[in-house]
């Protein structure tokens, strides 16, 4: 259903009388064509976000297993295959614990969890700022500005309050876990998550920040690139707000790119945007970092070497 109200969506804001799809599909080959640098950029911008990811995810399952560096990136890139058919992609850390030893895959998957929190806290806490600044400046907004952007903003906050709590007392985490009845058998596993000191928890929410930043970088480059007429400075408040709306709306699959399109054209679009180039912007992102790694990923699970059960010690 989000899907299909998505597709509507960019339906009636680019197919309309002025036929904006058409004009923008004459010329959307010729603009990949100039801007072969900026994509060239926003490749090699993507390896650095998923070896920053895998990184991170390195120091995540220190004392659960140790893990080379190249085979952690593999490992990463692969859970980009299992989470492209997964809700947000939240299936990526089954990708990921694929690669550990299968006593060690539960635990692997709780300290993966607590990354994916450090990564969600970021997300809100940008998205939370973008939308503040927005609603105090009385730029347009894909709402009415008023008492609907100071719901939304009093609605995110008490969630980025409530994430960022949780991420900093992992052991609270684990309890709440374990009220779930069966998460209670994966008590055990879950003891993984008392480890984590303070000094370990900020450097991984620092890493999930730099990461933040990477994909921000890489949105304004191609937006800027492909002269979709935004201004700076509210592509640097849009932009968070676009990542902040997309991530709160399930999406799976192709669906993701609906929704992320439909997104990035309702709030750049009163600030200004092309909505045939935003659109573009935001469909050549969306294959460069989560097409073009599953597709990747795919292949690595294919041919990774992956134990499948548990041997003894000799």
């Amino acid at each position: 259903m989000i899907f299909l109200l998505a597709c509507v969506f960019l339906y009636v804001k680019l197919a309309g009388a002025k036929g904006i799809v058409a004009t923008t599909g004459d010329r959307s080959f010729a603009i990949l064509v100039e801007n072969r640098a900026t994509l060239f950029i926003v490749g090699l911008l993507m390896l650095a976000n998923w070896w920053l990811e895998s990184f991170k995810w390195r120091r995540l399952m220190i004392g659960v297993e140790t893990v080379r560096p190249w085979r952690a990136f593999l490992a990463t890139i692969a859970g980009t295959s299992v989470g492209f058919v997964s809700v947000n992609r939240t299936g990526e850390f089954i990708g990921r614990v694929l690669f550990l030893a299968p006593e060690n895959r539960f635990a692997g998957g709780f300290a993966t969890a607590l990354g994916s929190i450090a990564q969600f806290v970021v997300t809100l806490v940008a998205g939370a700022l973008g939308l503040l600044i927005l609603t105090l400046a009385v730029l347009p907004l894909p709402w009415p500005v008023g008492w609907i952007s100071w719901a939304l903003a009093t609605l995110t906050t008490l969630v980025t309050v409530i994430a960022l709590v949780l991420y900093s007392y992992p052991g609270l985490f684990r309890q709440v876990l374990l009220l779930v009845p069966y998460a209670r058998r994966f008590e055990g596993p879950s003891k993984v998550l008392a480890r984590f000191d303070r000094g370990e928890l900020i450097v991984v929410l620092l890493l999930s920040a730099m990461r933040y930043t990477v994909f921000g970088l890489q949105f304004v480059l191609l937006l800027r690139s492909f002269g979709a007429g935004v201004p700076v400075w509210s592509m640097v408040l849009g932009v968070p707000l676009i990542y902040l709306i997309a991530t709160l709306i399930p999406s799976v699959m192709l669906t993701e790119l609906g929704v992320r399109g439909s997104v990035a054209v309702a709030v750049l679009s009163p600030l200004g945007g092309d909505a045939g180039l935003v659109l573009l912007a935001t469909s050549v992102l969306w294959m460069i970092n989560v097409a073009l790694p599953a597709s990747v990923g795919s292949v690595i699970l294919l041919f990774a070497r992956i134990r499948t059960r548990i041997e003894p010690d000799l």
